[in-house]
C-alpha cells in the first residue's frame, strides 16, 4: 500500500532537544519489553500503550484529509481527470473526440491528485497518470501552448491537425510510461501494443527517441539526487527492482510450477476485471449524485484502508532479525524490508514492512532475492487478500488513479504464495516467482505481452528471466481471454466511449450498411437560408452535414459535399450574408482563413448559442459551397458492413456518407459514425444476430454474475 510517511517508527526517534542533544523519548509506561501472544506464535512485543492510539489517530486522520482534498479538488476543477486517463487517451487515439482530457487545466490536477491521492495511503498507482500526464504535455505542446494561460506560440501551428496531434500524443504515452518505471523501450512497446491504433515507421522512431530523452533526463536527475538531497528518488539507478544473482538458472523441473502460477494468474486477472467492473458500476451510481456522496465514499473507503493498515500487522506474528541482513534491522526511515512495528529490539514486523512502505518499496521487498524465510506464510495470505481487494475498491474514486503497480504489488505477492506452496523442489527463489507472479496478474488483466515483458525485464535487469516471462504472460492473457476483455476496454465501455476495435464481429459479413444507416438525416443546399442552418444546429447534436445541389441539366440533386458543424458555426460567427441566394461575395470571403477552419486548443468549443443573429439575419442567405468538403468518403448502400468497418477505421473517418444504389430524389442514404458500428446499436436493431456473435469463446461464470 502506498503510504507516504513510510513507516510509524518516527514516532520512536529520538527527539532533538534545545541544546542540540539527542535525548531518548521517554515510554509513558514500563520501557520494559513484554510477552504477547500476537498471531499464533510467543513473540516480544513492546507495550501496547506506547503511543499507538495517537498514532493511529494521526495516520487515520492524514491520510482522510489528502483523501477528500484529492477528490474536493478533482471534482470541482476537472472531473475528466478521475481514473487513470489510460482509456481516455486509448480512445481518442482510436477516433474518439474528447479534447478536455488534455487541456492545461486537466494536466494540473492530474499532476496534483495524483500527488494527494498517493499519498493517503490508498492503493493506487501513478503509472496510468503519468501516462495521462505525457499526453497532456505532448497535445499542449503541439498546439503550441495554451491560449487560455497565454502561453502560445503561432510557429507550432504546422502540427495543427489531427495526424500530427495522433503522434504527438502517442510519443507523451511513450514517454509517460518511460518515466514512471525507467523503462525507455517498453514505453515505446507499451504505445505500440496498448495506445495507439494506426502505427507508422516514423512514428516508431518518433517514439524512440523520445523515450531516449527521457531516459537520459531520469539519468541527469539521479546522479544530481544521488548524495540523498531529493529523498528517495536518487536511490538505485534506472533499473528500479534488481534481482539479478550471480548463479541464477532454471531447469525443467521448475516449469510445472510456473504453468500453474500461469494459468491461476490469467483466472485470477479475469475475477480482478470482473470485480473492478461490479465496484465502477456501483462507484459510479454513487458519484452521480452529487460532491456530498463523493466525499462520503472518499471518506468510508480511508477510514476503512487506515483500519486495515494499521490493524492488521497486529495479528502478525514478530519475527527475529537475520543474522545476515544487507540492511539495518529493524529499518530505520521510511525505506527498507524490517520494519519493527510494535516488536521489541531485534525483531521485525513482516507484514508491516509491506503495508508501511511505498508500493515501490514493497514491490522491491518482494522481488528480492535471499528472502526466502523473511515473510511468514500467513502475513503473505494477509497482504495478498487485502492488496487483491483494496486496489479494486479504491480505484472509481473521482480522483487520479492507476493500476500498474497495484497489479504489480498484487502478482508479486501471489508469485511469492505460489513459491511457497508449490515451490518447494524448484531452484527458483520466492523473490522470482513473485517477479512472475506479476507478470501473470499484469497478463490477466490488462492483457499485454510483449511490453509487459520488456517493462518487467527493465525493471528487473534479469534476461535470463526473459523464457519464463514470455510463457507466463501468452499463457495467462489466453486464459483470461476465455473470460472476458481487458481492464481498459472494460472501462472504456462504462464510460460510454465508442472504441473500435481492429476486426468486426462476424455477424457485420451478413449486414449491409444500408441495413444499419439510421435517421432521421438533415440535408443542406448549397446557398442555404440561415434561418435553417440555426434551427438544424440547435435542434441536433450531429457534427456533419451533407451538402447537396441541384444542376440544371438533371432532375435529381447532386451530393456535393460534407460541412461540419464547427465550420458551420465559423461561417455564422464571420456573417459573410447575402439579402439573394447568390454565391458569396469575394470581398466577404477574403476575411476568412485556413487557420479559421483548423484544429482549435483543447478548450471549450464555440456553440451555436453564443452566436448573436438579428431577425433580417436569420432571413439572410450564405453559401455553403466555399466551406464545404467536396471530396468526402462515400460507400454505396449495398456495400458490407464489415468492409465499411475496416475503411472507417484504418482512414480514420468520423463520417462515411452513404449513397444510393441508383439515383433517387435524395443523394444521400445516411452518415455512418462510429456508433453505427458498435455492437449494442446493431444487435439493438438486430437481436437474431446475438446467437451469431461467435467472434470468441467466452465460459461464463453464472455464479459470479
Amino acid at each position: 500500500m502506498a503510504i507516504s510517511d513510510g513507516s510509524l517508527e518516527g514516532l520512536q526517534q529520538p527527539l532533538l532537544q534545545q541544546d542540540g542533544q539527542q535525548q531518548p523519548r521517554p515510554l509513558q509506561s514500563n520501557a520494559t519489553s513484554q510477552h504477547a501472544l500476537v498471531g499464533s506464535n510467543l513473540c516480544p512485543i513492546e507495550s501496547l500503550d506506547y503511543e499507538y492510539p495517537n498514532a493511529f489517530i494521526v495516520f487515520s486522520m492524514s491520510n482522510l484529509c489528502l483523501s477528500l482534498l484529492a477528490v474536493l479538488f478533482t471534482s470541482l476543477v476537472a472531473p475528466e481527470t478521475a481514473g487513470s486517463g489510460i482509456p481516455e487517451v486509448k480512445a481518442y487515439l482510436n477516433g474518439v473526440d474528447a479534447p478536455a482530457i488534455f487541456s492545461f487545466r486537466t494536466l494540473l490536477v492530474k499532476i496534483v491528485g495524483i500527488i494527494l491521492v498517493v499519498s493517503s495511503s490508498l492503493n493506487i498507482g501513478k503509472a496510468g497518470p503519468m501516462v495521462h500526464i505525457g499526453a497532456c504535455v505532448a497535445a499542449i505542446l503541439c498546439m503550441g501552448g495554451s491560449r487560455k494561460f497565454v502561453v502560445c506560440r503561432n510557429w507550432f501551428r504546422v502540427f495543427r491537425n489531427d495526424r500530427d496531434r495522433r503522434d504527438f500524443i502517442t510519443c507523451g504515452c511513450a514517454a509517460g510510461m518511460a518515466a514512471a518505471f525507467r523503462a525507455p523501450v517498453g514505453g515505446v512497446l507499451f504505445a505500440l501494443e496498448g495506445m495507439a491504433s494506426w502505427w507508422r515507421g516514423s512514428l516508431l522512431w518518433r517514439s524512440f527517441f523520445t523515450t531516449t530523452v527521457v531516459a537520459i533526463v531520469l539519468r541527469a536527475f539521479i546522479d544530481m539526487c544521488w548524495k540523498g538531497e531529493c529523498g528517495l528518488f536518487g536511490k538505485g539507478g534506472l533499473i528500479m527492482y534488481d534481482v539479478t544473482s550471480e548463479n541464477i538458472t532454471y531447469h525443467l523441473k521448475d516449469v510445472p510450477p510456473v504453468l500453474l502460477l500461469a494459468v491461476m494468474g490469467g483466472i485470477l486477472g479475469s475475477l480482478y476485471n470482473l470485480l473492478l467492473e461490479r465496484v465502477l458500476r456501483i462507484y459510479k451510481h454513487i458519484n452521480g449524485k452529487g460532491l456530498a456522496y463523493r466525499l462520503l465514499l472518499a471518506c468510508c473507503l480511508s477510514i476503512f484502508t487506515s483500519c486495515l493498515l494499521f490493524g492488521l500487522p497486529w495479528v502478525a506474528s514478530c519475527r527475529p532479525c537475520p543474522s545476515d541482513a544487507s540492511e539495518p534491522c529493524p529499518s530505520i526511515g521510511r525505506s527498507g524490508n524490517y520494519k519493527k512495528f510494535q516488536c521489541a529490539p531485534g525483531y521485525y514486523n513482516d507484514l508491516a514492512s509491506l503495508f508501511f512502505n511505498t508500493n515501490d518499496d514493497a514491490i522491491k521487498n518482494l522481488f528480492s532475492k535471499n528472502t526466502d524465510s523473511e515473510f511468514n506464510p500467513k502475513s503473505m495470505h494477509t497482504f495478498f487478500a487485502c492488496s487483491f481487494f483494496l486496489s479494486s475498491f479504491s480505484h472509481g474514486l473521482v480522483t487520479p488513479a492507476g493500476l500498474f503497480l497495484p497489479l504489480i504489488v498484487t502478482g508479486a505477492a501471489y508469485g511469492r504464495l505460489v513459491g511457497i506452496h508449490f515451490g518447494s523442489n524448484s531452484t527458483l527463489n520466492h523473490g522470482l516467482f513473485a517477479v512472475l507472479g506479476s507478470a501473470a496478474l499484469l497478463g490477466g488483466s490488462m492483457r499485454m505481452t510483449v511490453s509487459l515483458c520488456v517493462i518487467i525485464l527493465e525493471l528487473t535487469d534479469n534476461l535470463l528471466l526473459l523464457p519464463l516471462i514470455m510463457l507466463v504472460l501468452l499463457i495467462s492473457k489466453t486464459v483470461a481471454d476465455a473470460f472476458d476483455r481487458n481492464i481498459y476496454d472494460i472501462i472504456m465501455n462504462l464510460k460510454g466511449f465508442p472504441y473500435l476495435q481492429s476486426h468486426g464481429e462476424p455477424y457485420m459479413r451478413q449486414l449491409t450498411v444500408g441495413d444499419v444507416v439510421s435517421g432521421p438525416l438533415h440535408i443542406l443546399h448549397g446557398i442555404e437560408k440561415v434561418g435553417s442552418i440555426v434551427h438544424v444546429l440547435k435542434t441536433t447534436g450531429h457534427n456533419g452535414f451533407p451538402v447537396v445541389y441541384e444542376p440544371t441539366n438533371s432532375s435529381f440533386p447532386v451530393l456535393y459535399g460534407l460541412i461540419l458543424r464547427a465550420h458551420l458555426i465559423t461561417v455564422l460567427k464571420k456573417k459573410p450574408f447575402s439579402e439573394t441566394p447568390r454565391s458569396v461575395d469575394p470581398v466577404a470571403l477574403s476575411q476568412f482563413s485556413a487557420d479559421d477552419f483548423g484544429k482549435g486548443d483543447f478548450g471549450p468549443v464555440d456553440q451555436i448559442e453564443d452566436i448573436e443573429l438579428s431577425v433580417e439575419e436569420m432571413e439572410m442567405f450564405v453559401d455553403l459551397c466555399p466551406f464545404t468538403n467536396t471530396s468526402p468518403y462515400t460507400v454505396i448502400e449495398t456495400m458490407s458492413l464489415a468492409k465499411a468497418l475496416i475503411l472507417f477505421r484504418q482512414v480514420g473517418l468520423r463520417h462515411l456518407l452513404v449513397i444510393p444504389q441508383v439515383p433517387r430524389s435524395e443523394p444521400v442514404v445516411g452518415i455512418l459514425t462510429r456508433h453505427d458500428f458498435m455492437a449494442e446499436h446493431i444487435l439493438k436493431l438486430y437481436p437474431r444476430m446475438t446467437q451469431s456473435n461467435s467472434k470468441r469463446l467466452r465460459l461464463q461464470l453464472p455464479w459470479l454474475l
